[in-house]
């Protein structure tokens, strides 16, 4: 059983991880958290970490990095959402706010996400007026993946084909739910997917939305920064299928 410690430990490594992009040992922690203890301490509480499977240690590095099961227990133990910057709201406001149509405001709000979250980001919407009840997609971003080049290594290729794959990005994304779901490395369906993670959600009114959008990237990704971006443009969204374009 965890303990809130070791919480502690595991949340220091995981966003040190996320800077930093290289192993985490002791004394990193010890030096930049005030946790109270010692980098012996620290050190023994990492070993029942990696026993337990939340970490793990990369080739010979005296450091640590987290395992999917890390990054999952991570998430799911997020107490605060990472709030938006100013800079960040005024922007998603401005970009958005000068769309002319729901195709434009799509568009705009992949490129936007892309931007704000540094991942790959899709905007699944619908045809208003419809019959057929067909969805369109919007993607962007993809050239971020290139720049994760270090996480990703020769999973690159078979991703950016995925992702190429208009039924694959719908899949990724028909699950969505109102609340924001992030789906973590092991976790995902699609075997090229497996070394990177999805956050998704929902958009629209009720139970069953309209649309969904999301974005993806590497498992070493901000998870609380990109729950914020991803939560605050499908309220955008939605707001403006059901009162804009009135």
């Amino acid at each position: 059983m965890t303990t809130d410690r070791r919480l502690e430990i595991l949340r220091a490594i995981v966003d040190e991880y996320v800077e930093t992009q290289e192993p985490v040992g002791s004394k990193a922690i010890a030096d930049k958290r005030a946790l109270g203890i010692s980098p012996a301490t620290i050190r023994n509480e990492m070993a029942v970490l990696e026993e337990e499977g939340f970490i793990t240690q990369p080739h010979t590095s005296a450091g640590r990095i987290p395992t999917d099961l890390g990054y999952r227990l991570f998430v799911d133990k997020l107490s605060t959402i990472k709030p938006l910057s100013t800079a960040e709201r005024r922007a998603i406001e401005t970009f958005l706010g000068g769309a002319h149509d729901l195709d434009d405001v799509v568009k705009r709000s992949a490129k936007l996400l892309a931007d704000i979250t540094k991942q790959v980001a899709v905007v699944q919407y619908p045809i208003l007026g419809d019959s057929h009840g067909r969805d369109m997609m919007a993607i962007s971003g993809t050239a971020n993946l290139a720049r994760s080049g270090d996480d990703l290594g020769s999973t690159l290729s078979p991703i950016l084909e995925a992702l190429e794959e208009q039924v694959v990005l719908l899949r990724l994304l028909s699950d969505a739910h109102p609340t924001v779901h992030v789906t973590i490395g092991s976790e995902q369906h699609e075997a090229n997917l497996q070394t990177t993670s999805l956050v998704t959600v929902g958009y629209g009114q009720g139970e069953s939305p309209m649309g969904a959008l999301g974005i993806i990237g590497p498992t070493r990704m901000d998870y609380a920064g990109s729950i914020s971006a991803v939560s605050a443009v499908a309220r955008y969204i939605g707001r403006y299928i059901t009162e804009g374009s009135r």
